[in-house]
C-alpha cells in the first residue's frame, strides 16, 4: 500500500477517494495483473468498473455530466495505478484526452462522447506519433484533405496507447500542409470508419498490459464537423495540454519509484546471506538511505507542482522539469532496487522486474528527457 505521510497537495476528500481507488483496484485490477500482462490489454470490464466507481474523468464539470473535481483526484488515481504496477491506459483518458473533448468539443461532440468516457463505455486514444515523427510533432505526414463538407485522411500512426481498445481516436493531421505547425488539426475518427484499420498490438519491452498499436488511415472520410477545436489550430491545442500531460507522467514516476523502494526494503529484510539479512549490510543500508532521501525530496516537489497546477500557475518549463527529474529518478530507483534483489530481481515472478521494465519508457514518451532539457532551458 502506498504510504506517504503529510501530503500537502491533498485534503480529506482526496484521501477518501484514494480509499475508493484502492478498493476497486483490489477487486478488478490486482488479481488480474498477470493476465493483463499476458494478454497485452486491460479488458473493457475493468474500464466499466472504474466508471461505475466515479474514477474515470472525475474532473469533467457537472454541466457536462461529471463530478467537477480538481486534478488532484486524477493524481491520486495515477499514483495508485503506478504503485499497483499496472500500465493500464486509464490515465491517458483522465489526464489527457478528456480535456480536449471538454475544452474544445462542440456541444454535439461533448454529448456524443463524454458520457461514455465517464462510464467506461467509450475508450479514447490520441494519435500523434508517426514512424518518422516522434518528439517533433511538426514533422507529421498524415494529411486530411478537404473534399466538400468532408475530410479525407491518409497516413499512419504508431505507439498509440489504447490503440486496440479505442472507440474514438483524436488524430493529429495536416489540414494545410504548406503552413507547417500552423497547418495541423485534431480530427475525431470513430472505430469502424471505412479505411481506418488497427495494426498489431505492439510487442514492447515493458508496460505489457497497455495496448499500444499502429493505426492506419487509407482514404478515411469524415465530416468536417469531426474537427476538434479550431481548424489548423491542432499544434496550439496540443501545446496547451502538454504541462498537465507531463505532470501526469511525473506523478506516475513517483508512484512507481515508491513501489520499487518498498519492494527492495521488504526483500532485503527477508533475504538471508552470510548469517544475517541483506538489509544489515552497510552497502544495503546506505543505498536505501540515499534512495529514501530522493523519495522524500521527490514527494515534496511533486506536491509543489500539483499545487501550482491546481492554481493554474504551473508553467510548461516547470512541468517539463518535473517530468525530467521524476522519470530520471524513477529509473535510478528501479535499477538500484533491482540490484538489491540480486539474481531474484531478474526473475519475472518478482514485482521489481515489472517495475524496472515499465519504467524505461517514462524517459521517452510525453517528450524525451533530452527534449525536456531543451524546453526547460527556454525558461532560464
Amino acid at each position: 500500500m502506498l504510504e506517504v505521510a503529510n501530503r500537502s497537495a491533498y485534503n480529506e476528500d482526496h484521501e477518501a477517494f484514494r480509499e475508493t481507488v484502492r478498493k476497486v483496484f483490489a477487486e478488478h485490477m490486482e488479481p488480474h495483473l498477470d493476465k493483463h500482462e499476458e494478454e497485452g490489454i486491460v479488458p473493457r470490464s475493468a474500464w466499466k468498473a472504474l466508471g461505475e466507481a466515479g474514477m474515470l474523468c472525475p474532473t469533467i464539470s457537472e454541466e457536462n455530466g461529471g463530478l467537477g473535481l480538481d486534478f488532484g483526484f486524477n493524481c491520486v488515481l495515477t499514483e495508485e495505478l503506478a504503485y499497483l504496477g499496472s500500465a493500464a491506459g486509464f490515465t491517458l483518458q483522465n489526464d489527457i484526452t478528456v480535456n480536449y473533448f471538454e475544452r474544445l468539443g462542440s456541444p454535439e461532440q461533448k454529448e456524443k462522447y463524454i458520457p461514455g468516457m465517464i462510464s467506461g463505455d467509450v475508450i479514447t486514444a490520441i494519435a500523434m506519433t508517426e514512424p518518422g515523427a516522434g518528439s517533433d510533432l511538426q514533422g507529421i505526414r498524415t494529411t486530411a484533405v478537404e473534399d466538400g463538407n468532408h475530410l479525407v485522411i491518409n497516413g499512419s500512426k504508431t505507439y498509440i496507447t489504447n490503440g486496440q481498445n479505442a472507440d474514438v481516436v483524436i488524430v493529429v493531421a495536416k489540414t494545410d500542409p504548406g503552413a507547417g505547425a500552423k497547418g495541423t488539426s485534431l480530427i475525431l475518427v470513430d472505430a469502424g470508419t471505412p479505411g481506418f484499420a488497427r495494426g498489431r498490438n505492439l510487442d514492447k519491452i515493458g508496460q505489457h498490459s497497455a495496448d499500444t498499436s499502429e493505426l492506419f488511415f487509407e482514404d478515411v472520410r469524415v465530416p468536417k464537423t469531426n474537427i476538434l477545436g479550431g481548424e489548423n489550430r491542432g499544434f496550439i491545442h496540443l501545446m496547451e495540454e502538454l504541462p498537465q500531460e507531463r505532470l501526469s507522467i511525473a506523478v506516475s514516476a513517483m508512484g512507481g519509484a515508491q513501489r520499487a523502494f518498498d519492494e527492495a526494503v521488504k526483500f532485503t529484510k527477508e533475504r538471508k546471506a552470510f548469517g544475517s539479512t541483506v538489509f544489515q549490510f552497510q552497502n544495503t543500508k546506505f543505498t536505501l538511505a540515499d534512495l529514501s532521501a530522493k523519495l522524500q525530496v521527490g514527494w515534496a516537489h511533486l506536491d509543489w507542482a500539483i499545487a501550482r497546477h491546481l492554481r493554474g500557475e504551473l508553467t510548461t518549463g516547470e512541468a517539463s522539469a518535473a517530468k525530467l527529474w521524476h522519470t530520471e529518478m524513477q529509473w535510478e530507483m528501479v535499477d538500484a532496487c533491482l540490484q538489491l534483489h540480486g539474481g531474484a530481481g531478474y526473475m519475472n515472478e518478482y514485482p521489481i522486474a515489472r517495475l524496472w521494465r515499465d519504467a524505461r519508457v517514462q524517459r521517452i514518451y510525453g517528450g524525451t528527457s533530452e527534449i525536456m532539457k531543451e524546453v526547460v532551458s527556454r525558461e532560464i
